[in-house]
């Protein structure tokens, strides 16, 4: 998996987790009555967390109390997403383990194919609802019986 497909599935879930567990979110246990989704964002943040040296695991910790303390702060969490993301970075192995760790993305569904036939000058086709006037360019004129 790229580093960009693992950060746009696992960005939700280590929201999710300093949302419920903020900075204890390095130490929590797993509590079977969390929320999965926070529990596999607390899992994926303990991973990268351990796997760091020192530097990556204090501004990770730093990102960590900024995102816990601002929970609404898009510009808290993008941080935090950024600090996992440069601690990946550079090592497949790490990204391959977190990567297991996520449920399989649901795949796109197919294109449904549209086979359409129209007659007649001047036709139209519409595959949705069509509100008001449709000019096709004719003239209209009066009915001389009238």
């Amino acid at each position: 998996m790229e580093l960009d497909a693992f950060m746009q599935l696992a960005g939700p879930p280590i929201g999710a987790a300093v949302a419920a567990y903020g900075g204890a979110v390095l130490t929590r246990a797993e509590d079977a009555a969390a929320d999965a989704t926070a529990n596999l964002g607390r899992r994926l943040i303990q991973r990268v967390w351990q796997r760091g040296d020192a530097g990556q695991q204090a501004v990770l910790e730093a990102s960590i109390d900024t995102a816990a303390e601002e929970a609404l702060n898009p510009d808290a969490l993008a941080a935090l997403r950024q600090a996992v993301r440069v601690a990946v970075r550079g090592d497949a192995e790490l990204l391959s383990q977190l990567a297991a760790l996520l449920p399989a993305p649901t795949p796109a569904p197919a294109p449904q194919q549209i086979s359409v036939h129209i007659e007649g000058e001047r036709a139209v086709v519409n595959n949705g609802t069509i509100e008001g006037t449709v000019n096709t360019g004719s003239i209209t004129r009066a009915d001389p019986a009238r």
